[in-house]
């Protein structure tokens, strides 16, 4: 089976699924939810060798066990991955902790694993979304590999798996997305926060007019940046701080911070001095999963 067979299999696969469990395709895919409503077991400890498993019913489940050494952007794509074994009937499978990229196309891939893993991109990355996205950082048209990154983090995705969907989307061309595939986030990161050193594993969430409703999710470290001219966070709640790296524009970027629990929300308040109404937004703290699925967040 090659990729593309792959794909047409798994697209069909993720949007019965996202009917079957009434998902809104135009936003951000709870996929911890969804393991949980199809009465999957989910699970997750450390594991220094793995990246997930699932656990088939004849093997006593439908169960997951992902690796809690990993971020919640890599976690989200395993469970979606293991999710895929769960929908498309397969067997038992422990997924190695081998970075998709290093073997992506190069044909190791048994034919399982492949539709699995194309299932989880379209999982996480339905059609409507990317759009959706995509229509709020860039008019829908992405030309710049930062409008890639900050796709990936409205869907809580990965920078180089979204960059790989966009071609499965037709939203962008093959050579365009190897050149931006090569590009490293932290650079990214750090063109979006002003040039900014960013710590190694904080992402960057960029605010803009269009993100008037919409709901951030992210974990402890990450920053908000406001991408608005004459705009200043007027309201932080509990768990977000101001964050600069030169103490000269403090209200105009803020970092969350472990005071804002798994699962919590937060209502944002940014005060634009042209524009007399407050633009408000929410920001939800997406950890690691850690213990078993009865203690994660909803």
């Amino acid at each position: 089976m090659n990729w593309a067979l792959a794909h047409r299999i798994a697209s069909i696969a993720a949007v019965q699924a996202h009917r079957d469990l009434g998902i809104d395709r135009t936003r951000y895919v709870h996929v911890h939810q969804a393991l949980r409503v199809l009465d999957v077991i989910g699970m997750a400890q450390p594991m220094p060798r793995l990246f997930g498993v699932y656990f088939s019913p004849a093997d006593k489940g439908p169960a997951v066990l992902l690796n809690a050494s990993l971020n919640a952007i890599t976690q989200r794509h395993t469970a979606a991955h293991e999710l895929g074994h769960h929908r498309l009937g397969h067997r038992t499978a422990a997924d190695e902790e081998i970075d998709p990229a290093l073997r992506w196309g190069n044909g190791s891939w048994p034919e399982e694993e492949k539709t699995a893993e194309a299932f989880a991109a379209w999982f996480l990355m339905p059609l409507p979304a990317v759009r959706a996205a995509l229509a709020r950082i860039c008019g829908g048209q992405p030309s710049r590999p930062e409008h890639a990154y900050r796709v990936a983090r409205e869907l809580g995705t990965s920078y180089a798996g979204t960059v790989r969907h966009l071609v499965n989307l037709r939203l962008l061309d093959a050579g365009r997305a190897a050149q931006w595939a090569k590009i490293p986030p932290a650079g990214l990161r750090s063109s979006l926060a002003g040039g900014a050193s960013m710590p190694a594993h904080a992402q960057v969430h960029v605010i803009t007019a269009a993100s008037e409703g919409q709901t951030v999710y992210a974990d402890a470290g990450d920053v908000l940046v406001l991408h608005l001219d004459n705009a200043v966070f007027g309201v932080l709640p509990k768990g977000l701080e101001p964050w600069t790296s030169d103490g000269a524009t403090p209200l105009a970027s803020a970092v969350v911070t472990d005071k804002l629990q798994p699962g919590e929300q937060g209502l944002i308040e940014v005060a634009v001095l042209t524009h007399s109404a407050a633009l408000r937004l929410e920001v939800v703290r997406e950890p690691p999963r850690a213990g078993l699925d009865e203690t994660w967040p909803v």
